[in-house]
């Protein structure tokens, strides 16, 4: 079985189980790090960025002491790192079922004909910063609930507006989110902002592979956790020729993956191995797991992976 084949067994497996799970009694907790959604009814676990909104409040939503909060608050931020040391970027790349979603759009795109549109990196960087002012919104918001400064609208700061919010619960027939929320003015702008972004985010989708990914703010916390992370992308940079087939087969146009460093796991890489299946130079990238080879690039590889031209 190819690396692609494996990964779209993983992709969907792990879409089913996220997605569905809980009806069977399958939970995996609420520190996932991929973009599985707690608001889809009877999903098999969810994303860490809502727990982590709730325990910097103090579980305003939960209720409970201060004291039991931060430990509920310590022990799921430890599961966090552990399931991010374990797998890494694979999570992104391999489980997120948003991701998913994201790939069926560049499929769609690419039976049209339609040809992907290019990001300069001064755009890039522009559109990447988006993800650490998510990353601000959701450590200082929450507090500012707690110290009566803001309504408690203001709970959850970025699931209000994230688009994994709308989109997944429609698997799942839930509708609700489609709606504007008439309660307030506070709920009334995010309701819209929360049908305007995820509008901008399929669009851009479609015209660029994984795009959400640049400003997602959980795949900065799990770059961050890096260094600490078993599964590493490496680069032999005395066996590659050159040839570029890398670069044109990333889904985030990561450069580096073209230069002579060893090191090519940048913020923007989700680990989706499409660099390491177009390589045609023999162990010239690998995927390593606490320093054991688990897939390598093989001459003649690319005939098996469509690149970009």
């Amino acid at each position: 079985m190819s690396v692609r084949s494996l990964r779209l067994a993983v992709q969907y497996v792990s879409f089913l189980i996220l997605m569905y799970g809980g009806r069977i009694g399958i939970r995996l907790g609420s520190a996932l790090p991929c973009f599985a959604c707690p608001f889809v009814p009877g999903c098999g676990g969810y994303c860490y960025l809502m727990g982590l909104q709730g325990y910097i409040g103090f579980g305003l939503a939960a209720g409970g002491a201060a004291g039991q909060q931060i430990l509920e608050a310590l022990f799921w931020f430890l599961v966090f790192v552990a399931l991010t040391s374990l797998l890494g970027k694979v999570w992104c790349g391999w489980i997120c079922p948003f991701g998913l979603i994201q790939d069926w759009l560049s499929w769609l795109r690419n039976t049209l004909g339609v040809r992907e549109r290019y990001i300069s990196p001064d755009w890039k960087n522009l559109i990447g910063s988006v993800k650490y002012i998510f990353l601000f919104c959701i450590v200082i918001l929450p507090p500012l609930i707690t110290a009566n400064i803001l309504p408690p609208d203001f709970y959850l700061p970025f699931c209000s507006i994230c688009p994994g919010k709308l989109i997944l619960p429609l698997f799942a027939g839930e509708t609700q989110y489609l709606a504007l929320n008439l309660d307030n003015a506070v709920t009334f702008w995010f309701s819209l902002s929360l049908i305007a972004v995820t509008g901008s985010t399929l669009t851009g989708v479609f015209f660029k592979d994984r795009l959400f990914c640049l400003f997602c703010p959980l795949l900065a916390l799990i770059h961050v956790l890096r260094p600490l992370t078993a599964l590493k992308l490496v680069k032999e940079p005395t066996f590659c020729s050159g040839c570029g087939n890398c670069r044109r087969a990333c889904q985030m146009d990561v450069a580096e993956i073209d230069q002579n460093a060893p090191q090519v796991q940048t913020i923007e890489c989700v680990d989706c191995l499409r660099c390491l299946e177009a390589c045609p130079s023999s162990g010239a990238l690998s995927l390593r797991f606490f320093g054991f080879k688990l897939f390598s690039s093989q001459r003649f590889s690319t005939r098996a992976l469509r690149v970009k031209p």
